[in-house]
């Protein structure tokens, strides 16, 4: 039987530990507009949500850090599959307005750390430079990407690539992303703690919980067909400083 004081002494102790901070998500709907920038993301990396290395082979994207619900690791947005159609690119001067408007379905794998004042720094009650709540920064350029997906007039503006666009999208079935037919490109990589649904409905059962709120076990969506594409040296560098030395601190 444990003493009366020791119990006592361990509830004072536990009573004084910090505790998860709640933080303000973004609750978007289902469709509207947002921004889309770039990164570079090495192929075969496991990012964020822990996703297979296999999935680099597929378009992928970050969903900038209040509307993907954590602030590290697996959040609600983990896995879950948007259709994005370009707009334009206002940032440039003129702005630009493409004849063509090519879409794009992504899965996301990754989030754009929150700043103050960069494409991912919306929060619940502020939007980013553009007037939008979401930011996806696409992997991009990628084997999975055509050279070309983005419109350009290289002779009038001198540069091909815009960096930011105004873009609408729409939450979609992952069935309808280039990866879904790969076994080895959906879930999420062994041994580590990910979560990445093969196709997210927002269900408790197939939707990650938030890693900064940490107040439930997330699903468990390994697949068995990562086991061969496991690479641990990719995984050796904190995603933070990975975040770091990326790209997001240029477009985002």
């Amino acid at each position: 039987m444990i003493p009366p004081l020791y119990i006592l002494r361990l509830f004072t102790v536990l009573s004084f530990l910090p505790k998860p901070f709640v933080y303000a998500w973004i609750n978007y709907p289902p469709d509207g507009t947002a921004t889309m920038t770039h990164y570079d993301l090495p192929k075969d990396y496991i990012a964020a949500c822990g996703c297979t290395g296999k999935s680099t082979h597929y378009p992928t994207a970050a969903l900038n850090q209040m509307a993907y619900g954590s602030s590290q690791n697996y959040g609600p947005g983990c896995g879950k599959c948007f259709k994005l159609t370009l707009l334009n690119s206002y940032t440039a001067s003129p702005p630009f307005f493409p004849s063509t408007h090519p879409s794009i379905v992504i899965k996301v794998t990754d989030l754009c750390p929150l700043s103050e004042n960069g494409w991912c720094s919306a929060t619940e009650n502020k939007t980013n430079p553009s007037g939008q709540y979401l930011n996806f920064d696409l992997a991009y350029p990628s084997s999975a990407i055509s050279n070309n997906f983005f419109p350009s007039d290289e002779k009038l503006y001198g540069y091909k690539d815009f960096g930011v666009w105004n873009i609408t999208y729409a939450l979609v079935s992952c069935e309808e992303w280039k990866g879904w037919g790969d076994a080895a490109a959906k879930g999420s990589a062994p041994n580590i703690n990910g979560c990445c649904p093969a196709n997210s409905t927002g269900s408790q059962q197939d939707t990650c919980p938030s890693y900064s709120d940490g107040y439930r076990i997330p699903p468990d969506t390994t697949t068995s067909d990562a086991q061969s594409l496991w690479p641990p040296a990719l995984f050796s560098i904190p995603f933070v400083v990975f975040a770091m030395l990326s790209s997001h601190s240029l477009f985002s």
